[in-house]
């Protein structure tokens, strides 16, 4: 069941928090053992909070919109009386664990159930999910495949019905990518629209938001999760309207281009048919799409010095990294401490560039349309596809990281499958601050796909 099925059924009485607690702890136990979507599940509290919850309800009130549905985190999110590790060995466990992140602190004062933290690879560095800590996680459609990163967890959580929702993190893609390559939504706010605390090491790079299996979840989370908080001091003023209550909004008439590659990026030519078959019926259905690129070149050496700069900073203030961390991410780390302040600035003018060229594309087209990846999942334990040929996950995932350098929102909804089952997502991207725009218009794809 969806988050809104629930709430609804809680409201009617043919359910209670705890049943549907219940039922989503059974389904860990069932599934999670092959997919390893959780590094941490604490079904005392779970069910506790869940008592909490039912019984709200019973006297007639909701403490919030979405009291009592359960709803996992990413581990990267500190979460009051959970260890949150990041998927590093060089992370003490031990301590009181006793502050929540902005995003933690909404949920609870919402009321949601929380189930567990799930899987990101170490300090959320790659888009798969794989750590020395917390080994593999798989792909709900094929657990040979990876289910994506760096919220591989949360999605494949989602994905397997261990949950209706789960909240996650986006520096390169770490939403969307992991959302399409498991047949879910996955939301990358405006930078700033969800407050985050401690600070990103990769700074402006990194959005949190929502993962969920509707649109119309997503708009409820984002209802809870996007308010200021004075930790973040980047966080945006709160929404002037619900993002729910836009959701479902009149959408056909408006202009998008669609850019299968952007201009520039490889896009397997499965993947492309089924995006451009669902583009073409959009515009069909009313929405008026253009073919046209957004007209700037690949950013990709400014985003990997922006990512291995902020890679080096974190990792050169945890005591024992250097024994303990993943080799990919060893290699990061030693190309971010070459950076200097000079590289550093000069990639910034190379993100301001990518927007102000996005935002004068905005003033053409309402919306972008790409494909949410450019490959399908591949096999696990790989940071790019086998025999690709290629050196580094950015490379793969060319079309989601400009829009983390622009600080653009951007959803992943699912379209369609491969002749394999495959899931492949859709890319809505926006301009800044068009949060409700993006989600209204992938509410509509999500009507006209049925």
């Amino acid at each position: 069941m969806t988050a809104v099925e629930l709430v609804t059924a809680y409201g009617a009485g043919d359910l209670s928090p705890v049943e549907a607690t219940t039922a989503v702890l059974d389904r860990i136990e069932a599934r999670d053992g092959e997919l390893n979507a959780f590094c941490l599940v604490d079904a005392e509290t779970s069910l506790e909070q869940a008592a909490q919850s039912e019984a709200r309800w019973r006297a007639g009130y909701a403490k919030g919109l979405l009291d009592g549905v359960p709803v996992s985190i990413k581990d990267v999110f500190l979460t009051e009386g959970w260890p949150t590790l990041r998927g590093s060995r060089a992370v003490d466990p031990g301590g009181a664990w006793a502050e929540d992140s902005p995003v933690a602190s909404r949920l609870r004062a919402d009321g949601m159930v929380f189930v567990g933290k799930t899987t990101t690879p170490e300090l959320a560095w790659k888009a798969v999910t794989d750590s020395p800590l917390t080994g593999i996680t798989r792909n709900p459609a094929d657990p040979a495949l990876t289910a994506g990163g760096s919220s591989g967890g949360a999605a494949a959580a989602v994905a397997a019905g261990m949950g209706p929702c789960a909240v996650g993190t986006d520096g390169g893609g770490s939403i969307r990518i992991p959302a399409s390559f498991c047949g879910i939504v996955g939301f990358k706010p405006t930078y700033g629209r969800v407050p985050m605390y401690p600070a990103s090491p990769f700074g402006p790079l990194a959005h949190a938001g929502p993962m969920t299996r509707t649109v119309e979840d997503a708009a409820l989370l984002m209802d809870i999760i996007a308010l200021p908080d004075h930790r973040d001091p980047t966080s945006a003023e709160p929404p002037h309207l619900t993002f729910r209550g836009e959701f479902n909004r009149e959408v056909t008439g408006i202009h998008v281009a669609y850019s299968r590659d952007l201009g520039y990026v490889p896009v397997d030519d499965e993947v492309a048919r089924i995006v451009d078959d669902v583009v073409a019926r959009l515009d069909e259905a009313g929405i008026q799409v253009t073919a046209a690129d957004p007209g700037f070149t690949d950013p990709l050496e400014a985003f990997e010095t922006l990512w291995a700069s902020g890679a080096a900073t974190l990792l050169r203030r945890m005591p024992g990294a250097r024994e303990t961390v993943d080799p990919g991410l060893a290699r990061v780390w030693d190309a971010g401490e070459q950076i200097s302040a000079v590289d550093y600035l000069e990639a910034r003018a190379v993100a301001a560039s990518v927007g102000i060229a996005m935002g004068a594309f905005h003033e053409i087209h309402n919306l972008l349309l790409t494909p949410a990846v450019a490959v399908p999942p591949f096999a696990v334990g790989h940071e790019v596809p086998p025999g690709s040929g290629l050196r580094s996950w950015p490379q793969w995932a060319a079309l989601s990281f400009p829009f983390n350098l622009t600080q653009q929102p951007a959803i992943s909804v699912p379209v369609g499958r491969t002749a394999a089952g495959l899931p492949v997502g859709l890319q809505i991207v926006g301009p800044r601050h068009s949060d409700d725009l993006v989600l209204a218009v992938g509410r509509f794809v999500e009507w006209l796909l049925g």
